[in-house]
């Protein structure tokens, strides 16, 4: 969605009809007269500041959208976006250093918008054996590491169901953000061959976590890996980066990978 070359109203109608709403239900949920958002969207009526940020909210729009928004309007950004390695960044580097550190011996890695490897703890590397130099190479893609057959793929037991979950999951935030590098990096991820000799997936399967979770079940010179992955986002930034960034945790789902990890902590080296 491009403020640049888009009017304010322009982009207010389309984050309306991407949310599906009517504009009268967004009317409702804003209190303001549907009169009043129709003008808005047509450009009869000029929105002020705290209008855009009030439809905004109720939009969830994602906040580097909101400072587009503003722009489009002729208002300056709200939200300020700071590079990694800016030294004002340098207490959320902390903490998610702290977080990455404290998951050990287990892999965990904190990613930005478009899936691209940020931060990784060592467990993560000792899983990246076998993995085409070319796919380490920085910027590192999560999901294209995942699912390319010269990445983690050919080592996935769980192949297609791992690939239904994580295209799911980048479905849910292309639907959320109508981010266009998501859709092409969808498109991408969807046009990788299937490994033959992977497991038939079915939606409804009876497996121990079915309903609940999508393990990672990955193949290694110590025995099948599984594992259980979470979320954490930061709850109320106000800063597009962090805004943006998520930390993938994976935690073993039985003994057995928990003991491998481990030892393999221990010994310092890869499965």
């Amino acid at each position: 969605m491009n403020s640049t070359v888009r009017t304010v109203g322009e982009l207010l109608r389309t984050w309306r009809q991407h949310r599906r709403l009517s504009q009268l239900h967004l009317a409702a949920e804003a209190e303001i007269s549907q009169r009043h958002l129709s003008f808005l969207e047509s450009g009869r009526s000029a929105p002020s500041r705290e209008m855009l940020l009030r439809l905004a909210e109720h939009l969830g729009i994602p906040l580097r959208e909101r400072n587009g928004l503003l722009v489009a309007a002729g208002f300056a950004p709200v939200y300020r976006e700071r590079d990694l390695d800016d030294p004002t960044f340098a207490a959320a580097r902390r903490v998610i250093e702290l977080i990455l550190r404290g998951h050990e011996p287990h892999p965990a890695l904190a990613i930005d918008r478009h899936w691209q490897l940020l931060f990784a703890n060592q467990s993560v590397y000792r899983l990246l054996t076998d993995v085409e130099p070319a796919l380490l190479q920085a910027p590192v893609n999560v999901l294209r590491l995942s699912l390319h057959p010269g990445g983690l793929a050919p080592r996935v037991a769980n192949f297609r169901q791992w690939r239904a979950h994580l295209l799911a999951r980048l479905a849910q935030q292309i639907d959320a953000c109508a981010d266009p590098v998501l859709m092409a990096l969808a498109e991408e991820l969807a046009g990788y061959p299937i490994p033959a000799d992977t497991r038939a997936y079915c939606a409804t399967g009876q497996g121990e976590f079915a309903g609940i979770a999508v393990p990672l079940e990955l193949a290694t010179a110590a025995g099948t890996l599984s594992f259980l992955s979470t979320t954490t986002v930061f709850g109320t930034p106000v800063d597009i980066g962090l805004s943006e960034l998520a930390i993938e945790s994976l935690f073993p789902a039985d003994q057995a990978t928990a003991a491998v990890m481990q030892r393999l902590a221990g010994e310092g080296a890869g499965p």
